[in-house]
């Protein structure tokens, strides 16, 4: 049930009509973020190859794109929006805390989903068809492998009663990490091979920075981290793959 309950929390897939996920299984739903990751790459990227057929280029990468979005509902989105409003609007813990939580969007918000989307179409419009689909595929996946470690490497900044999805997460153990590994390098090593194991280095150096400073600022992590987490380490991702196949 955990995998179909990741499946409810971080897609819009209507899996709730015929499953009923007990509570306590959202606990451990981050072990399978990445698993949750194929689905959503997985249609981003028959998006972008289907329509490529008939569009041009540029027009189906947008598409591709969007098809991500009305799949997950702008969660992850949503997460790096709050995260740039409250960390950067925020002076002291409580009052980041307190941005973050607030439903409206700032400036900072604004500026951030710009730059964020710029630099992600942009990159994946520096590919070729092949390899911009190939590297949806390694890029989600693996991204929401490297951001899920932030359950273990710092605790929730919240009480759970104050969470926006009123649940927190328990660290994973040892399988459940095994798990993600799995589903988060498994399409690294089927598509690109050891220059996509390579191009982990930037997301991984982001993740630390990253991690380091909400340690810092807010002793901990939230939805919010998570969500932003994940985009930022995807984009690391893939401007590492464009380096070293420029290198190449």
């Amino acid at each position: 049930m955990k995998p179909i309950a990741a499946l409810i929390f971080f897609t819009r897939l209507p899996l709730w009509r015929w499953f009923t996920v007990p509570p306590e299984y959202y606990k451990n739903l981050v072990a399978y973020w990445s698993m949750s990751g194929w689905i959503t790459a997985s249609i981003s990227a028959f998006t972008l190859w289907c329509c490529s057929h008939f569009l041009p280029f540029t027009v189906s990468l947008l598409l591709a794109i969007l098809a991500r979005l009305l799949l997950t509902g702008g969660l992850h989105e949503d997460g790096l929006a709050d995260f740039f409003d409250g960390f950067g609007g925020g002076r002291s813990r409580e009052r980041i805390l307190a941005i973050m939580k607030d439903s409206h969007i700032g400036s900072y918000g604004v500026l951030a989903l710009i730059l964020y989307f710029f630099l992600y179409y942009s990159s994946l419009n520096s590919l070729s068809l092949q390899m911009a689909t190939l590297t949806l595929l390694m890029a989600d996946p693996a991204s929401k492998l490297i951001s899920s470690m932030i359950i273990n490497r710092l605790p929730y900044a919240r009480k759970e009663e104050e969470s926006k999805a009123k649940v927190t997460y328990s660290p994973m153990t040892k399988k459940e990490m095994m798990i993600s590994a799995f589903f988060g390098l498994t399409p690294l090593l089927l598509f690109g091979g050891w220059s996509a194991l390579l191009a982990l280095i930037f997301p991984v150096i982001l993740f630390f920075v990253l991690t380091n400073y909400m340690k810092k600022r807010i002793n901990g992590y939230t939805g919010d981290c998570c969500g932003a987490l994940f985009l930022l380490c995807e984009v690391a991702f893939i401007i590492n793959y464009l380096v070293i196949i420029q290198w190449n």
